[in-house]
């Protein structure tokens, strides 16, 4: 680990508030896997975590490739918390205005 990503991460360690976006949107591998347990385990009992993703924690494990490395991790996420299931059709998608005048892009 480079000195920046370690000043980094000590900056996300220390910080009150972490907010993760996209979480899931690719799958991640072992490496990736652990390097995010340990990150949200550090986390824990110290930070608000606001975590944002399209898939359901039923579908994290197959994306985490470890039933071990998710339970351990959605068992510290989730306690403590509240989920907010948002569904319908993607808000930036159906709001943008086209470049090409008044019709959204779904016109």
């Amino acid at each position: 680990m480079t000195r920046k990503s370690q000043i980094r991460l000590k900056r996300l360690r220390e910080s009150n508030l972490v907010i993760i976006d996209d979480l899931m949107f690719m799958a991640m591998d072992q490496r990736e896997a652990n390097l995010f347990f340990h990150l949200i385990n550090d986390l824990y009992n110290q930070s608000s975590i606001i975590l944002t993703s399209n898939k359901g924690p039923a579908e994290w494990g197959e994306l985490l490739g470890d039933p071990a490395i998710t339970t351990a991790i959605l068992d510290r996420i989730i306690h403590r918390s509240e989920v907010i299931h948002l569904g319908g059709d993607s808000y930036r998608m159906k709001n943008r205005i086209s470049i090409f005048g008044d019709k959204t892009v779904q016109n």
